[in-house]
């Protein structure tokens, strides 16, 4: 993966973040995206690898002028791109009853149109011409079970809401979808379904590990190891799956 390049948004922290530092630190040279600063995730990339360069972009993932120019400030920058981690999420914490029009497009066009925006732009033509790329988009648990039960601050309301399961359950399908399309062209495209993780998402919110097999919660370093091998040219093989890193919840 040395002098590969690799756009990862919501890079600022969390799971973007670690996913960042784990491909820096496999020679990945990286495009940070995010609303925030990612001064952070540059300091931590600096001190594991201060050879690769590095590209910090702020603005809305979900405009689709902000997303081409991301990826043409890439390409100008690292001569193409080979990775794309689509990270970044918003989630509402409210039931249907409070869902507004306001949260659900919120929580779609975050978690669900700026990926697409993202693959469509790094694609065409990019990975096309190079006849390779990894793509790898962060669903969750709740695109697929609807939502691990949470409480927040002491009430019995916190799991993630319905425009975010719907969203991270669309991602699955979208992902499958395009795996179909460009796998002949060595494109892979795979989903990783955290589980509860400590980042700023599930900040103030509590779990119930009882029925979980490994009793703690997820760290975003649990999940950029699941990133880094989909990132990978080992990952050659494998495509449209979705990787569970949930702790075993769920097993069923």
């Amino acid at each position: 993966m040395k002098n590969h390049s690799a756009i990862i948004t919501g890079a600022a922290g969390g799971i973007g973040g670690a996913s960042a530092v784990k491909l820096a630190e496999k020679g990945t040279n990286v495009t940070l995206v995010d609303l925030n600063s990612c001064e952070q995730t540059i300091e931590k990339i600096k001190e594991v690898n201060p050879n690769v360069d590095i590209l910090e972009k702020q603005g809305d993932i979900r405009d689709a002028d902000f997303v081409q120019g991301v990826v043409d400030d890439t390409v100008k920058t690292f001569g193409t791109v080979h990775i794309l981690v689509n990270n970044a999420g918003t989630c509402g914490r409210v039931d249907l009853e409070e869902m507004t029009e306001d949260i659900w497009n919120r929580d779609l066009d975050t978690n669900l149109k700026a990926a697409y925006l993202f693959m469509q732009a790094v694609v065409y033509p990019h990975m096309l011409e190079n006849n390779y790329g990894r793509i790898i988009n962060i669903s969750s648990v709740s695109g697929i079970n609807g939502g691990v039960i949470s409480s927040h601050q002491g009430s019995k309301k916190g799991r993630s809401g319905p425009a975010y399961s719907a969203s991270k359950g669309a991602l699955i399908a979208l992902t499958k979808w395009v795996a179909k399309e460009l796998g002949e062209f060595d494109i892979t495209c795979n989903t990783v379904a955290p589980g509860a993780t400590e980042t700023g998402i599930t900040a103030g919110l509590s779990y119930n590990f009882d029925q979980q097999v490994i009793k703690r919660m997820g760290q975003p370093d649990d999940i950029a190891e699941a990133v880094t091998y989909f990132a990978s040219p080992a990952a050659g093989y494998t495509t449209a799956q979705t990787l569970r890193i949930d702790g075993g919840v769920d097993i069923g």
